[in-house]
């Protein structure tokens, strides 16, 4: 067996245990977790109707997806007022009920901190086409003049995130064609410019106005973007073909600064508060640069999300994730922007490798879906995601073991890959889909059903329902309640994984503390080696003889207990 322990040398005198090591998180997409008011939107009302189950889940602290005062372009990623709660979702009070009956149960709140880009409707960009080329307004964002003869091409050849190019031009205020914007994503998002210290000055009070109202934590938007090289040079890979990292565009040094301006903001309160960032870079030794220790307290460990049902390439996910976390990782294999695991896995697995530069692409992938493996497999990825190091993050809906929906009707879509590319590709909405409550209730418990829910939710989700799972010890859900429960009590928050050999292709498997994690994700049967001198079975995905694992599946082992199953 091989060590692989990324921790710092222990001091236990001086170094306590941070709550989030060894959490697990439940994400909130609060728009599709539950309607407390009948408008067949999802809102803090439904949410706080629903934190008791996801306190019996066994998690230790929710992530909710943007709820500020939004035109909803992006459904809450592109946010017109920073210390409003969008009135679609509730009031202020509303979140306040939500943060105390959370902390009441025991569940910290993480809010999501999107500071990349704000909404063409924040007053700010008012203000900045209002004032015109040159004006201190402007300089909140990018504006520059266009290309070509009269201006009438892109400042550059970059391109957004959603398809098209990176640049809207404006009509200035005597209705002439003007200067251009940049919206790293959909053009209802005009990017911020950091460089610009009042900018930096305002997201500084948006934080402490957060913390101040009880919030434990930030998840960071697309922290790898937020500042822009110097100039904004035209980008090689958009003209030559070779596509690749726009590294003028994201992961720019000065990034940093902002993360350890806001780390200072955090370490401020008692107890501290909590960062997480969703960053993208092409090469895994650059996240190691966002996790120093004045930065980010933890990145998400992506790799681990887009690979394949493959051993080797599962294994090799993790450990390039502990290599580069000095602290405990963040793992996930889902969230609101990618396909969900049950369809992913139940699809043909696809072994090569992974583009760097585009890595969410591989788990965006359509073709075929065969349910009742992709189940098997998600069940089993479930168990040996919530037997790793670190924290581990939950998107909603991933408990009842719900698959895409690929079948949404063109006309009820609504993200903005969707619109953007002319329909060639799906976007995210398949896994944004109303959560389904109780099978036997309009909009299968969602809301009232006295107005239908934003995405029509399909016949075939009533079988998913939460209410049907609840007591079935069979079902997705208890598997996930017993895993959580297990986790607390097998696997310590500071104990190492050490790997163990294994003589059989598609099988991994490692100890941490006092217990085994062996998963199959091969053809055949496992027989666990005598010589590991396992005991008594905690629990298995699926059933099959004493000391083996069926494929397709993940088994706890005891190696404390004198029990054997063998």
């Amino acid at each position: 067996m091989t060590l692989l322990d990324t921790r710092p040398a222990p001091d236990a005198a001086s170094a306590p245990t941070p709550w989030w090591d060894g959490a697990v998180v439940y994400q909130v997409y609060l728009r599709s977790f539950r309607d407390g008011d009948g408008d067949g939107i999802g809102d803090l009302r439904g949410l706080l109707s629903g934190l008791a189950d996801i306190a019996e889940l066994g998690c230790d602290a929710i992530w909710l997806n943007p709820c500020y005062a939004s035109p909803q372009a992006d459904h809450g990623y592109d946010i017109a007022d920073y210390r409003r709660i969008d009135p679609a979702y509730g009031t202020l009070d509303d979140f306040d009920d939500v943060v105390a009956e959370a902390h009441r149960l025991g569940i910290r709140v993480l809010m999501d901190m999107v500071a990349n880009h704000c909404s063409r409707e924040h007053p700010w960009f008012h203000a900045a086409l209002a004032a015109g080329p040159g004006s201190a307004e402007r300089g909140r964002f990018h504006f520059a003049p266009g290309t070509g003869d009269r201006g009438q091409l892109p400042p550059n050849n970059w391109r957004s995130v959603f398809g098209g190019s990176a640049w809207t031009r404006v009509t200035e205020a005597d209705g002439q064609p003007g200067e251009w914007y940049l919206h790293s994503f959909d053009p209802a998002q005009p990017d911020l410019n950091w460089r610009n210290a009042e900018v930096a000055d305002d997201f500084r009070g948006v934080m402490r106005f957060w913390f101040d109202r009880g919030v434990d934590g930030f998840r960071i938007d697309v922290a790898h973007g937020h500042v822009k090289a110097p100039g904004l040079p035209d980008w090689p890979g958009a003209d030559d073909g070779s596509g690749g990292h726009n590294g003028a565009m994201w992961d720019q040094p000065e990034v940093h600064g902002i993360y350890r301006d806001w780390r200072a903001i955090g370490d401020a309160y008692t107890p501290p508060k909590y960062f997480v960032g969703e960053v993208w870079v092409p090469s895994p030794t650059r996240l190691a640069d966002y996790l120093r220790p004045d930065e980010l307290h933890q990145a998400f460990c992506f790799e681990l999300l887009v690979q394949p049902w493959d051993a080797g390439r599962l294994r090799a996910a993790i450990t390039t994730g502990l290599a580069l976390s000095d602290r405990a990782p963040a793992w996930t294999l889902s969230n609101h922007d990618v396909h969900r695991t049950v369809t992913r896995y139940g699809q043909e697995q696809v072994l090569g490798p992974v583009d760097p530069s585009d890595m969410i692409s591989a788990a965006r992938r359509t073709g075929p879906v065969d349910l009742a493996i992709g189940a098997r497999r998600a069940a089993a990825a479930a168990a040996l995601l919530l037997a790793l190091p670190g924290t581990v993050y939950l998107y909603q809906g991933e408990e009842l073991g719900l698959p895409e929906v690929f079948d949404l009707p063109p006309d009820a879509r609504q993200d903005p890959i969707w619109i953007r590319s002319g329909g060639t590709q799906l976007g995210r909405d398949g896994c944004r889909v109303p959560l389904p409550w109780d099978r036997e209730r309009s909009d299968f418990g969602f809301g009232s059903g006295t107005t239908p829910a934003w995405l029509p939710q399909p016949e075939w989700l009533g079988a998913y329902a939460r209410a049907a799972q609840h007591g079935d010890p069979r079902s997705m859900l208890s598997l996930y309640r017993s895993l959580t429960r297990l986790r607390r009590g097998h696997f310590d928050a500071g104990a190492p994984l050490l790997w163990m050999d294994v003589d059989a292709d598609g099988v991994l498997a490692f100890v941490r503390g006092r217990t085994l994690c062996v998963v199959n994700a091969g053809k055949t049967a496992f027989r666990v080696p005598a010589d590991w001198a396992v005991g008594a079975l905690v629990i298995a995905t699926a059933s099959s003889p004493a000391g083996t694992v069926a494929c397709d599946s993940t088994a706890w082992y005891d190696l404390t207990s004198p029990e054997r199953n063998r």
